[in-house]
């Protein structure tokens, strides 16, 4: 994928607190994973050389808090859910295309007789393949939506039957969400299929992810301001360490609530 839209103020809002220098690192870590579609290794070592990214824990500490770990690599949501996108309507055109051209063949084409070879009466054909129905469109989803996913899961090649669906329509009642809801979910996420439990999951991770790193003064300096609410000149410790202590004080306190 080599071009993504790109959000002036959404990008402004997401990294207001970094220096030019990390917001610099961050876009060039974005564009390298928009172009590999894949994610970045937990061992980036290579890609912050290919990137020109000197500053080891600089890249680290950018990868900790705009990307998520994971067994395959660092992974980031917001972008699977613009490749998902990208590679659906890539679908969609090409099933648009080849339905055009069936059209125009169709209606060039005319009947013509076959000629029997009455030596050869054997007639070699391939084993016609047994396909699924296509499982209607769920109440209460729109049309498109559901054209969407079922394209969607076919990139994935992953059928939709009746039995995927009745799974789906289960977690949806377990986890208090309309089935819309939840197939826009599955898409936007670039997930393979829903169980209630992943969107606590994820509430969790998009906390942890408001959560600003702690490496260096200005740093904590940053995360006292946009999580505490306060003036870091004006504040009363004795140290930075006290600082982050605080700061790592009200993030416990604000898991227990």
């Amino acid at each position: 994928m080599h071009y993504f839209q790109f959000e002036i103020k959404e990008w402004v809002s997401n990294t207001a607190h970094l220096s030019l220098e990390e917001e610099a690192v961050y876009l060039r870590l974005i564009n390298f994973y928009y172009d590999s579609e894949k994610p970045i290794p937990l061992d980036p070592t290579m890609v912050f050389r290919k990137l020109r990214i000197a500053d080891i824990r600089l890249g680290e500490n950018i990868l900790d808090e705009f990307f998520k770990s994971t067994s395959e690599g660092y992974i980031h949501d917001r972008c699977d859910v613009e490749i998902a996108k990208f590679h659906a309507k890539q679908e969609q055109a090409s099933r648009a295309g080849k339905a055009s051209a069936e059209r125009r063949f169709n209606a060039s084409s005319t009947t013509v007789q076959p000629i029997i070879n009455q030596e050869s009466l054997i007639i070699n054909q391939k084993p016609i393949k047994a396909t699924a129905p296509k499982v209607a469109t769920p109440d209460g989803v729109s049309v498109d939506l559901w054209n969407d996913f079922l394209i969607y899961r076919k990139r994935l090649k992953a059928p939709v039957t009746d039995r995927v669906l009745a799974r789906l329509i289960k977690e949806a009642n377990l986890a208090k969400m309309p089935l819309s809801d939840v197939l826009e979910t599955i898409i936007f996420k670039g997930w393979r299929s829903f169980e209630a439990s992943w969107m606590q999951q994820a509430a969790q991770m998009a906390q942890k992810a408001k959560e600003l790193p702690l490496g260096s003064d200005k740093q904590i300096e940053d995360a006292y301001r946009v999580e505490c609410g306060g003036d870091p000149a004006k504040a009363r410790f004795n140290s930075y360490f006290e600082m982050k202590k605080f700061i790592l004080d009200q993030r416990d306190k604000r898991k227990k609530d």
